[in-house]
Formats: C-alpha cells, structure tokens, sequence
C-alpha cells in the first residue's frame, strides 16, 4: 500500500480572518490532492493513505457548527481505515485539531496551537514538526503567505520527507469562494525553493490581479488600469520577473534587505537541506563496499618514468 507521504500546515491569520494550508511532499502535485478549504469555515490538510471525503466532511461539520474536535472525530467515525489517515484542521475562529493514525509511517505526528496545526508522516525525525511550530509561532507579525512559507522552509531545511523532495503548494482563502492565492509546484527538485521563488512572481503579478476580482457582495467592476497595463506586457518584463538571462544572483527575498538578519536566516534555511546531506555522507561507514586505502612509504610501489 502507497501513501502520500507529506508535511504541512493548516493555519488561520487572526488579523485578516484568510485560512491557508501549505504542504510539501515526495510525491508529485501534492497541493490538488491534500488541501481543502471554504473560506470563513476552515481549512484541512489530509494525507497519508489520503481519503479527501474526511476534508469534505470536516469542512461540513465545521460549517454546521461544530468545534474542530467534534468535526474531526465524527469525520473520522465515517472511515474504515483511520488508522491509515492523517489530517490536519483550523476552523473560521482559529480552533485547531489534528490526528495521526496508527498505521501511518513513521516518523509520524502532528503539533496544534492557537491558530495552526503542523502534521507529518514518513518524516526524517520529529525534529520537523517541531520546527515548524516554532517558526509558525515566531512568525506571528507576518502576513499569513509568508508565515506558511517560513513554516514550510523550516520543515524542509529540519529533513522534510525521509524519502526526498518532488511537489510542494500554498492555499489561501479570504472572504471568496475562490482562492486569493493558489500556488504549485508539482514536480520539482527542490519543490519548496521554487515555491519561494513563485510565491515572489505572484506577489507582484497574481495577488495585484486577484485584487480587482468581483467580490461576491459587491459590484463586478473592471480590472484596475495599472494592473491590466503590467499584464499586458510580457512576464519578462513586469515586477518581479527573473532577468532573461537567468537567475537574478542577489533576488529579491520577499523584500528583506541585503544583509539583514531576516534575509540571512532565510537564505541559510534555504541550505540547510545542502548541509544536512553532506553531514549523512560524512557518517556513512564505506569500508564494506571499498576498503580504506593505505600508504605504505616501505613497500616497492612501481616508480613512474615521466618523458
């Protein structure tokens, strides 16, 4: 049996109400699989042996007026392989609940606090759910895109998937039946990098358009004029495009500043995964497969004759 082995955050933003799920994974297009959201309702995250219908459910139980651990248990009574589940949930108010069921693949948890749950299954340890609570936490005076994108980061540079890296995405909703924000990355060598590395290009281009949407309470309206000009010009050329000639070498990190100790922080979480690989080939024990080499100055080594 297969899982979608996965780590995420569903979380609320106490300031502007949005709800958001950030999930990345060892296995492709994670985000049209886990995520599940109704704004002003919650938003769930379900993974390992996924079962979509318990995210319906819950979100329906939520929607009826049920706190987080009532919607959760009674989505779950529905199932015949709980154990096999996991899933991760916040409601409209900020009430987190989460469950991790027996049979999923070890390292397998989950974390909940004011406004977020963290949630993992075949993790390198539980160092990860640990980091992304902290950064959750730490992150508080953040808009809520940036916080599910740290969270993300920190589990990715704490290990992530035991298996490695392919999809990664970030959902958002505000007070519409769409999403205000909508990103994936669906395969990918470093899926949550080039998250990031989107979620810069949307900030820019997507969120400016998604702005001037109609709303469902008022009137449709037309796109803003300087909007619909920066669309109109190629995507080479509007905000926050990547030169033409290849990665920018000093990009722009979500707007900190050269030298700052928030663009520091960021660009190291973004090598930690590079540090973390080079201390496993340093542990690995190779005599078995090719025994040490000596050299031994009093043996008759064959001298080599140079023209």
């Amino acid at each position: 049996m297969s899982e979608l082995n996965t780590f995420s955050i569903a979380a609320r933003c106490p300031r502007t109400g949005q709800l958001g799920v950030a999930v990345a994974s060892a296995v492709p297009a994670v985000g049209g699989l886990c995520s599940y959201l109704r704004a002003g309702i919650g938003a769930v995250s379900t993974q390992s042996w996924v079962n979509p219908y318990l995210a319906a459910r819950i979100l329906d139980g939520l929607g009826a007026g049920l706190d987080p651990e009532a919607a959760l248990a009674a989505a779950l009574a529905t199932d015949d392989r709980s154990d096999l589940r996991q899933l991760g949930l916040v409601d409209g108010q900020g009430r987190a609940a989460a469950w991790t069921g027996a049979g999923c693949t070890a390292a397998a948890g989950h974390r909940t606090g004011p406004g977020y749950a963290v949630q993992g299954n075949m993790l390198t340890g539980p160092g990860v759910l640990d980091a992304m609570a902290e950064t959750f936490e730490g992150s508080a005076g953040c808009d809520l895109d940036e916080r599910l994108m740290r969270t993300l980061e920190a589990g990715d540079a704490a290990g992530g998937d035991k298996r490695g890296k392919q999809a990664a995405a970030l959902r958002i909703v505000a007070g519409e039946d769409y999403p205000c924000l909508d990103l994936r990355v669906d395969e990918h060598a470093a899926p949550v990098a080039e998250l990031r590395r989107i979620l810069g290009i949307a900030r820019h281009q997507l969120v400016p358009f998604v702005a001037g949407m109609p709303r469902r309470d008022g009137p449709a309206g037309a796109l803003p004029e300087a909007v619909s000009a920066m669309l109109l010009r190629p995507p080479g050329e509007r905000p926050g495009a990547t030169p033409a000639d290849g990665p920018d070498p000093a990009p722009d990190v979500n707007g900190l500043p050269p030298g700052s100790a928030e663009r520091i922080a960021h660009l190291q979480a973004q090598f930690a995964p590079i540090l973390a690989e080079i201390r496993t080939l340093r542990d690995l024990d190779l005599t078995q497969v090719h025994p040490p080499v000596i050299f031994d100055p009093s043996l008759p080594y064959r001298r080599v004759i140079h023209d």
